[in-house]
């Protein structure tokens, strides 16, 4: 019965061609020398999101790319501005920094960079969406309710700025702020002025976590992802963050995949916000 249901989940295009630029280039990524493996994280990451779509279609009849089509690659572009923006935060907290950048002048990071920051939200998108498929997320269909009223989302929009104000102005102490602040600002920005029915917190009114819980969940599987693929490539990025620079998993502290969990929100409401509203699942 499990080797019916293997072969069942590779008659689709996008999990056999997945699986076989991962098993190209992860290889690559980690060995081949004297070759900056900025040039393989893409195709490396292009072959976990078509994975990750194969199996969603396999346990759900329908996927990001059975939907979307030709709009899958929105998912792409967008992606990389929502990523500058979190650079461009860096350069306050230095949180991260990037070993091995020096090889490349700065056209050529810039295109990299950008290339390689297309693939976060439909990574992270994916995820979410195959963690939305189990049965347990199911449970929080109907759990407490967080009001969406006016008063809440001027709650979001005050805490966030404080945070992101404290982050940017004692950022070795407040950076951890960065991963939430953008999360309430962006809930209120896009409940008042773009599409109530497209945030977090229109489910939340009516109980239903399963879109708060799928999005944490699946940016802590592209966390591991991120990280362990990280390891052992060349350029790569290391961390510097003051008071949790212990028990590394990979390059990362274990405190810092917290991080991931609003990090998800976060991209979710940026693509809010760029989209002008456009559905992903929910």
């Amino acid at each position: 019965m499990r080797s019916v249901k293997a072969v069942s989940f590779l008659r689709f295009p996008q999990s056999w061609i997945g699986l076989l630029l991962i098993a190209v280039f992860w290889p690559l990524n980690w060995t081949l020398p004297g070759t900056p493996t900025a040039y393989l994280f893409f195709p490396l990451w292009l072959g976990y999101i078509l994975l990750i779509d194969g199996l969603v279609r396999w346990r759900t009849g329908t996927s990001f790319l059975t939907r979307m089509r030709w709009q899958f690659g929105l998912l792409f572009l967008v992606s990389s501005p929502g990523w500058w923006l979190f650079e461009w935060i860096n350069h306050r907290t230095h949180n991260w920094k990037y070993l091995g950048s020096e090889k490349f002048n700065g056209l050529e990071y810039f295109i990299l960079c950008t290339v390689s920051f297309s693939t976060v939200m439909p990574a992270v998108f994916e995820s979410a969406e195959l963690m939305h498929s189990f049965p347990f997320v199911g449970r929080f269909k109907k759990q407490w309710r967080v009001a969406e009223s006016a008063k809440t989302r001027i709650g979001f929009l005050l805490s966030g700025l404080v945070m992101l104000g404290l982050t940017l102005l004692w950022p070795r102490t407040c950076y951890p702020f960065v991963w939430i602040s953008l999360a309430l600002v962006l809930e209120a920005i896009n409940g008042t002025l773009v599409h109530k029915h497209s945030t977090l917190l229109h489910h939340l009114d009516k109980g239903d976590w399963r879109p708060v819980l799928s999005l944490a969940l699946g940016a802590l599987l592209c966390g591991v992802f991120w990280e362990m693929w990280n390891y052992y490539s060349y350029p790569k990025w290391i961390y510097h963050t003051p008071g949790a620079q212990f028990l590394h998993v990979f390059e990362m502290p274990l405190l810092g995949y917290l991080g991931y969990i609003p990090f998800a929100w976060e991209v979710f409401g940026l693509w809010v916000l760029l989209t002008g509203g456009k559905r992903l699942y929910f």
